[in-house]
């Protein structure tokens, strides 16, 4: 699409081009798309009655914002593939990845937010993350557990979205089916998956092991 509006910055501009000149252009962008789109373009285009104002000023700039655009998304590519090169370097990144609902992305922000601390016991860094529950009371009356709204933010939405990409993994299913059974809501099932992981993770960090699915916990 950015390479589009810096070819045709106006209504105008792709009104002057055949439909079979969009369809091959966009086709070599989007093999699969590119000539629906011509077709969808030429069609709205002779649906237009209205001009709208600046149209002509627009022409001007937005050729400009495109091509700076589509430059700050090539080196958003350039910083992404350097980053993914830094990871696969790093010597546990093949411990982490052999873990189910790890990739290369959860890998990286597992690595930027505690391979470089050391924690005394799986509990602390389950604290650090604020999967650790809370017990919530109410002057001498207890009202039970509760997910941590402290720690690590990051760490913590990193360790919930990878507990959800493991549902996909077997014993981490059954693990999460146990929770929703026993009475627990989706969110609350995956949390505590993702503090069992996290029990898991911290061992293998520990010891630059990897992922057994024996030693996966099952209470």
């Amino acid at each position: 699409m950015l390479d589009l509006l810096e070819r045709y910055p106006s209504p105008a501009a792709l009104a002057e081009t055949s439909e079979k000149t969009l369809a091959n252009r966009l086709t070599k962008l989007a093999p699969r798309m590119g000539k629906r789109l011509a077709a969808e373009i030429v069609q709205a285009l002779g649906e237009q009655t209205v001009v709208v104002p600046g149209t002509q000023a627009a022409t001007v700039v937005m050729p400009r914002l495109a091509k700076q655009l589509a430059a700050l998304l090539q080196q958003r590519d350039e910083v992404a593939s350097e980053v993914e090169r830094l990871v696969h370097a790093h010597p546990l990144y093949s411990v982490l990845t052999s873990m189910p609902g790890v990739g290369v992305r959860t890998a990286a922000r597992l690595l930027t937010e505690v391979a470089h601390k050391t924690f005394a016991s799986a509990a602390h860094l389950a604290a650090y993350a604020g999967l650790a529950p809370v017990t919530r009371r109410s002057g001498s009356s207890i009202r039970g557990e509760h997910p941590s709204r402290r720690g690590n933010k990051v760490l913590k939405r990193t360790l919930f979205l990878s507990a959800f990409a493991a549902l996909r993994d077997p014993i981490s299913r059954a693990y999460y089916s146990r929770k929703i059974q026993q009475g627990k809501r989706h969110n609350q099932a995956l949390i505590a998956l993702a503090r069992r992981r996290c029990d898991v993770m911290f061992a293998m960090l520990r010891d630059g092991t990897f992922y057994q699915p024996q030693t996966a916990p099952n209470a």
